[in-house]
């Protein structure tokens, strides 16, 4: 279990950054499509919300909390730390960052089955069922990437997958609430 809530907390530290870095000027400068506006069969690839500016720092804001986070507990915690994987620090970071590109990469087939099914970014489609089907692949997508990806490179056991989509979940539904009300999401959910 904790391996699970070493995982949350990362991720909600790199997802504090992720909402300060949309809402700041800074970020405008990387927002262009991941897709480069390219089209297949007619219809976007991804289309024009995934953009470059979120992998810009969700995958160092990532590498960076599961680095800092590790030294802290390591510190803080021990008992807690041996819990954790068998790893130096910097083994840390570079699991960080490929935790935070598997989180962004795990959004990209979801939107690119949305575009063939052509519902809009950022959308919802009309029918019911296809609205709850949706609902859950948006909160889900992101982290099952971010499990798959590092289910590669370390051992996560089963029970960690379970709290981490359960809890992490909720978290992202938050995460999604919050940049809706700062206005940088069109949609709560």
């Amino acid at each position: 279990m904790a391996c699970a809530v070493f995982i949350v907390v990362a991720f909600i530290l790199s997802g504090a950054a992720h909402v300060l870095w949309l809402r700041s000027a800074a970020s405008m400068r990387f927002s262009f499509p991941i897709d480069c506006g390219l089209s297949l069969r007619g219809k976007r690839i991804f289309g024009d919300h995934k953009m470059s500016r979120g992998f810009v720092v969700i995958v160092p804001a990532t590498g960076a909390a599961f680095l800092m986070l590790y030294v802290f507990v390591r510190t803080a915690a021990p008992a807690f730390a041996a819990q954790l994987w068998s790893a130096a620090p910097w083994q840390y970071a570079a699991f960080g960052l490929w935790a935070g590109f598997g989180f962004m990469a795990g959004e990209l087939p979801n939107s690119f089955v949305k575009r063939r099914l052509e519902i809009p970014p950022g959308r919802l489609p009309a029918h019911p069922s296809a609205r709850w089907v949706c609902l859950v692949a948006d909160r889900v997508d992101s982290i099952l990437g971010m499990l798959g990806a590092l289910s590669v490179v370390v051992s996560v056991p089963t029970l960690t997958w379970i709290y981490v989509i359960l809890v992490g979940a909720g978290i992202h539904w938050t995460f999604s609430v919050v940049l809706f009300a700062l206005g940088v999401k069109e949609r709560m959910a």
